[in-house]
């Protein structure tokens, strides 16, 4: 079931000081774990570590760069690095460092205000002493180069000896002052039409994918003025548009597979080795509507916010407004679970129109190993799932913490939904948990809300 305990708060600010500007936008994980990477709507991005220095990445065996708690190699994909003593490291992050990544812009060919808001954010592979991370708003993707640079400094004493006479010659003496920089590496401009809404690194870490309403686009990280569109689906007339994309990611170990979902409901699955321009998919992963849900609204609510691979690319996990479904890749016809995260909101539905809650976008992660799901909700509430569908953990993200009690469930057919757990409490609207981000080593997630960075543990599970 699961005992989950608030560690931290991160970005707390009273709520009279808050501004739109505050609001957490992206939450990331690096691959270790070790440091914690988030985004707002003001375009500032935050990044925190755990350890007591400046965090510093190292070379690994196999030629690639992993950083670790301690400052050394961690060769070992999935071993938690130790402290010198032998016993993990303490989960608490402390702010290492800010920076500005995106202003607010204007485009003067068509009026329009692009916001400098945060949509996404990821971390790439390290270079040498410095870390690698990707940014993007609504038009611009940046690649931003952070590190901690030491440079010797002069320290020279006065030139009188221990009896105060003058004209003692003394050799000045050199320390090494750090100062954190950030520098915008490459800008990934003018690739996009229309808004920005997911990018993802590819396996090959010298690649990545950019996807907006109607295209997707591929990148080499070294090369910023040119890209290469490999999905299309905009129409020759625009009257004829029937579906928009709404998240793509790259699959975690093969470079040429990637996932894209869209505003029916459908995800696709495409393989670049095949197609050039991936138009034609591999795979679409699609669920007849039931006829005795569907309503004036199912179109909207079908809408996927969010797509995920399993970190073992087995498995997908998307989000649209009402549920959460988990897909095998070798099944295409019909999810193994679906879960309803808020299904006591099914009869407000019209209310949710009125107020553009119904277009809300909520997003999902998979559990380091692969055995448990995570998504948000409203009323700053959060669920941790267990794969097969069995357990719910909802949790409620705030400084004094009520655990709702988990719900064991039976068994249920493949295919077949869960049951929908009843609330007892009215939903507070405004407050939601839109962004999530699982630890890939430790059962420790990251949850935003509003302003503030909610990181839980589970007691329950080894560390």
């Amino acid at each position: 079931m699961g005992d989950w305990r608030l560690l931290q708060t991160l970005g707390d600010k009273p709520m009279s000081e808050l501004v739109d500007g505050d609001v957490v936008s992206a939450i990331e994980f690096d691959h270790t774990g070790q440091y914690l990477a988030t985004g707002d709507r003001g375009g500032r991005v935050r990044l925190y570590s755990k350890d007591e220095g400046p965090p510093t990445p190292s070379p690994s065996k196999a030629g690639g760069m992993r950083s670790s708690l301690w400052g050394r190699s961690s060769p070992t994909k999935g071993v938690m690095p130790v402290s010198p003593t032998g016993s993990a490291g303490p989960t608490e992050f402390r702010l290492w460092h800010e920076f500005q990544s995106h202003e607010a812009e204007f485009d003067y060919l068509k009026s329009v205000e692009i916001e400098e808001k945060i949509n996404c954010l990821r971390w790439c592979k390290p270079m040498s002493s410095a870390f690698m991370i990707l940014t993007t708003n609504d038009k611009t993707i940046k690649l931003w180069k952070v590190q901690d640079r030491k440079r010797p400094v002069a320290i020279v004493d006065n030139y009188h000896d221990k009896k105060g006479k003058a004209n003692v010659v003394r050799v000045p003496q050199f320390k090494k002052e750090g100062s954190i920089g950030a520098n915008a590496k490459k800008v990934y401009a003018n690739g996009h039409a229309y808004h920005i809404n997911s990018i993802s690194l590819n396996s090959d870490n010298e690649t990545f994918i950019s996807a907006d309403d109607l295209r997707i686009n591929l990148w080499n990280l070294g090369i910023s003025d040119t890209s290469f569109n490999i999905v299309d689906i905009k129409p020759t007339n625009m009257e004829e548009l029937t579906e928009v994309i709404t998240a793509a990611v790259c699959h975690p170990t093969h470079c040429n597979q990637l996932l894209w979902s869209n505003s029916r409901g459908s995800i696709k699955m495409a393989d670049t080795r095949a197609h050039a321009l991936c138009d034609s998919h591999a795979k679409v992963y699609e669920e007849e509507d039931d006829p005795s849900r569907r309503s004036f609204f199912s179109e909207i609510i079908s809408s996927i916010a969010d797509v995920k691979f399993s970190r073992d690319g087995r498995y997908i996990l998307s989000r649209d407004y009402m549920s959460l479904k988990l897909w095998d890749v070798n099944m295409e016809r019909r999810p193994v679970r679906t879960v309803y995260v808020h299904e006591q909101l099914r009869s407000k539905l019209c209310d949710l129109y009125e107020n553009d809650a119904i277009f809300d976008k909520f997003q999902c992660s998979f559990s380091g190993d692969n055995g448990r799901i995570i998504t948000g909700s409203y009323h700053n509430f959060f669920h941790v799932y267990d794969k097969n569908g069995k357990v719910d953990s909802c949790i409620e993200a705030t400084k004094t913490p009520k655990k709702k009690p988990g719900l064991a469930r039976p068994k249920f057919p493949r295919g077949k939904a869960t049951a929908p757990s009843p609330e007892t409490t009215e939903m507070d609207l405004d407050k939601k948990v839109l962004h999530c981000s699982w630890h890939p080593s430790l059962p420790v997630v990251a949850v935003g809300a509003l302003n503030n960075v909610f990181v839980y543990q589970d007691d329950t599970q080894p560390h």
